[in-house]
């Protein structure tokens, strides 16, 4: 239902946007400086329905749309109105990192201090700080999703946390920053969120996009289009003859979650089709495969177990990864995996560290046979065989392993990678278990990409 207030804000709108440039000059002329800048100021006045907060006592608000769209000034501008009307207000500011908060959601052309009207009482920031005093009492925090910790302990009543689909997917920290800010949203009477991103097919926003569509969720989407009268024609032009109707443009322009890569060897209902919870036979030999990260400090160590039974049918049965491990955390990982699954043998890449492989599982009391593999051929030279696998129904998954599987999708037949992360480790330590239970001494079977 619409009530009156609603209708003639309805009308007042559509009276402001039918004017033209001149006719708006002549408008603002007739009010003084004061007046003026109420006027420029108004957010309800200027936004469109879908930028203003949705109605009722949701918990969670997620704008998941294109580029262009509006989602920045629609955070900043609930953020102004939550510090506005509630004093006690305790709002989290969260980005990928520190220096995107700042230049973006504080101080950008979109962000906080641009939406407030000038020469009134500004807000205070505070960098050295991280913190932003409003002159109603209600304070906001900045936050990077790369630090998670840091959310552990404070508390919140609301928060802002932007471009979701940037943040650290690459190990956990995304989603233990985005559980620990839940965690710590304890202040006030209705906690609310708001989340504002351009779609990425990332773990935590596709929870969130299943979240937001639940009861005390608001999933809002949109179009770079939906905001052309605040966008150069020039580049609506260009994007769209760029990218128009191309993956890329789906994604970037009409703020679709493409939650599957084109040109993948995996995709997720192959592997799905391959899933089941109990293995239909034992496993006759189970393998630990370990991709280790570069350095002491590199990426994260993909750490997969695998296993083949009697009729020579693939189980993947764990993923024991561990993000940005040092030697003898992933060390011990392994020794882990390998004594729970009673594994015969570790194989691990020679080419990022394996040398040490052996004399660090050594050093962690570790005696199984470790069998070096060297990386003679490309990554994907070497997953087309595994996938080869998956299409002819030789490989099972025992459960669920989302973000092994995350990575597998992202593996591009033509070469590259578009999955979460910087590398598929998790995705290497599999191909690596299942060449060495299913493909050592054959000829490797291709795909035929149709």
């Amino acid at each position: 239902m619409t009530g009156p207030e609603d209708r003639a804000e309805r009308d007042r709108k559509d009276c402001w946007r039918a004017l033209s440039n001149e006719e708006f000059d002549a408008l603002l002329a007739g009010f003084d400086p004061c007046q003026r800048t109420m006027l420029l100021y108004h957010w309800r006045l200027h936004a469109r329905a879908e930028q203003l907060p949705p109605p009722g006592d949701w918990r969670l608000w997620l704008i998941m749309a294109g580029r262009g769209f509006g989602k920045s000034r629609a955070g900043a501008e609930w953020v102004r109105q939550v510090a506005g009307t509630d004093p006690n207000a305790r709002i989290a500011l969260i980005g990928a990192n520190l220096p995107e908060v700042r230049q973006m959601m504080v101080e950008g052309d979109n962000g906080l201090l641009a939406c407030c009207p000038p020469h009134w009482p500004m807000p205070q920031f505070e960098p050295s700080l991280r913190r932003i005093s409003f002159p109603s009492g209600a304070q906001a925090y900045l936050y990077s999703a790369g630090e998670p910790d840091s959310l552990r302990g404070p508390q919140h009543s609301h928060a802002w946390c932007d471009e979701i689909g940037k943040w650290d997917n690459s190990s956990e920290r995304a989603i233990m920053a985005w559980d620990n800010l839940q965690l710590g949203l304890r202040l006030g009477v209705n906690p609310q969120v708001v989340a504002t991103t351009t779609p990425r097919a990332v773990p935590l926003l596709r929870r969130l996009v299943t979240q937001a569509e639940r009861p005390g969720g608001v999933l809002t989407r949109g179009r770079t289009q939906d905001n052309a009268s605040n966008l150069p024609a020039s580049y609506l032009l260009n994007i769209a003859e760029q990218y128009a109707g191309t993956r890329l443009g789906r994604q970037e322009m009409d703020g679709e979650l493409l939650t599957e890569v084109e040109g993948a060897l995996w995709n997720r209902a192959l592997i799905d089709r391959q899933r089941v919870e109990v293995a239909s036979e034992p496993p006759v030999r189970v393998v630990v495969a370990v991709d280790p990260p570069a350095s002491a400090r590199g990426d994260e160590c993909g750490i997969v177990v695998a296993a083949r039974t009697e009729s020579g049918r693939g189980l993947v049965l764990a993923d024991a990864s561990v993000p940005k491990p040092s030697p003898e955390r992933w060390a011990r990982a392994v020794a882990e995996a390998a004594t729970q699954w009673k594994a015969d043998r570790v194989v691990a890449e020679a080419n990022q560290g394996g040398d040490m492989v052996a004399s660090v599982l050594r050093a962690a009391d570790f005696h199984m046979p470790v069998r070096l593999v060297q990386a003679t051929r490309s990554k994907v030279a070497r997953a087309e065989p595994v996938a080869a696998l998956y299409e002819a129904g030789k490989v099972q998954h025992v459960g669920s392993f989302p973000q092994l599987e995350d990575q597998l999708c992202g593996i591009l037949a033509a070469g590259g990678y578009e999955g979460p992360g910087r590398s598929p480790d998790r995705a290497d330590a599999l191909v690596w278990a299942l060449h060495e239970l299913l493909l050592q001494d054959k000829a490797p079977p291709r795909i035929t990409m149709m």
